[in-house]
């Protein structure tokens, strides 16, 4: 079992574009560990991204992001921008023939018609872009990916992923008509689609969180999906996780579990006591296990997992073939959420391959 990517290419020069929290506390500290390249650093805010190229030890910042965009030694442009600004950054980026590849944050675009018409053009462009689905990356979901390619757990019937956690929530969200589905749920509905394949349809139900102090729609959210190979998954993301901050004791974690008709697999993802960190866990019983196995690794999701997603985007540069986290593919991601926001607004079973 192989619970994270091992490097095989990392000459390619980076660019980041964002000194926020996925970037300066996270993404960077991935990319040092793996020991990537990072040339240069650009921020709305000149002063941050000072602070964090100091941290981090990148030698050039720029005074904006077309600087940054024009600067040679930038061959992949890593962007962490919120996502009604990123589709402007990734165009920008398609005038620059040294920019040969891009990765970009989830959700590529606020909206399905928005992120095809920005995959479309920079396929037309020749350069190669990658979308930071980072959960593919978390050690456990990649050795259950494996347990189930092997056919350990044999025909694969129900799965789950339950959140009750509280994200690094960022303050551009309150201006979004969607939230906790296109910025949260967005990990688990790609990580099964990573898992079992296409979904053939979505049934999703959502409430607001009275815990929260401003307004909107997808607070809390419970997902049915039924896959095209007979799989039945929930997806319930609970994001706000109190009433913690009122004095409650809590339950925060992050757990999954996968039966199937020759064993059966839990686990939880050791992203929500980050910083101060733990690993994500996996456990699993088969016919042929002899009781539980727990395999274990040093690694986190968080950081550890970005230097998979960093890497399998310079891999692709290297070798010419396509990303495994490839813009075409998310866009199937895409219309998954698509269809969950669709699912809430006519109360049923929507396909995401068929529109409705």
């Amino acid at each position: 079992m192989i619970p994270d990517q091992p490097v095989r290419h990392r000459e390619f020069g980076i660019g980041a574009v964002g000194a926020g929290f996925i970037m300066a506390d996270v993404q960077l500290d991935a990319y040092a560990r793996a020991g990537f390249p990072v040339r240069a650093i650009a921020s709305r805010t000149v002063s941050n991204a000072s602070e964090v190229a100091k941290r981090w030890a990148i030698p050039t910042v720029h005074s904006s992001v077309e600087e940054l965009l024009a600067d040679p030694s930038v061959e992949i442009l890593d962007v962490a921008y919120p996502p009604h600004l990123q589709p402007d950054v990734i165009r920008a980026a398609l005038r620059h023939d040294h920019i040969r590849g891009i990765l970009a944050q989830k959700p590529l675009a606020l909206n399905l018609a928005d992120a095809t018409a920005l995959v479309d053009e920079v396929e037309a462009a020749g350069k190669v872009l990658s979308v930071n689905q980072n959960m593919r990356y978390d050690q456990s979901i990649r050795v259950l990916k494996q347990l189930i390619s092997a056919g350990d757990l044999g025909d694969i019937v129900t799965a789950s992923v339950d959140m009750r956690a509280v994200p690094h929530w960022q303050p551009f969200l309150r201006d979004y008509d969607r939230l906790t589905i296109a910025n949260m749920s967005v990990h688990h509905l790609d990580a099964l689609r990573f898992l079992f394949g296409e979904p053939a349809d979505v049934y999703t139900a959502v409430r607001p969180d009275p815990r929260t102090d401003f307004a909107h729609t997808d607070g809390i959210v419970a997902s049915v999906l039924r896959f095209e190979n007979g799989v039945l998954a929930t997806s319930i993301e609970d994001v706000w996780g109190g009433p913690i901050k009122e004095g409650a004791e809590g339950d925060v974690a992050i757990r999954w579990r996968v039966e199937g008709t020759r064993g059966l697999a839990t686990g939880t993802l050791g992203w929500p006591d980050f910083p101060e960190g733990s690993p994500s866990t996996l456990r699993y019983s088969t016919l042929d296990s002899n009781g539980w196995v727990s395999p274990s690794w040093d690694t986190q999701w968080f950081p550890d997992a970005f230097a998979g997603v960093m890497e399998q985007l310079q891999y692709a540069l290297a070798t010419g073939t396509p990303p495994e986290l490839s813009a075409r593919d998310n866009l199937r991601t895409m219309a998954l959420i698509e269809a969950c926001y669709r699912s809430i607004d006519e109360r049923r079973a929507v396909s995401p391959q068929q529109g409705g």
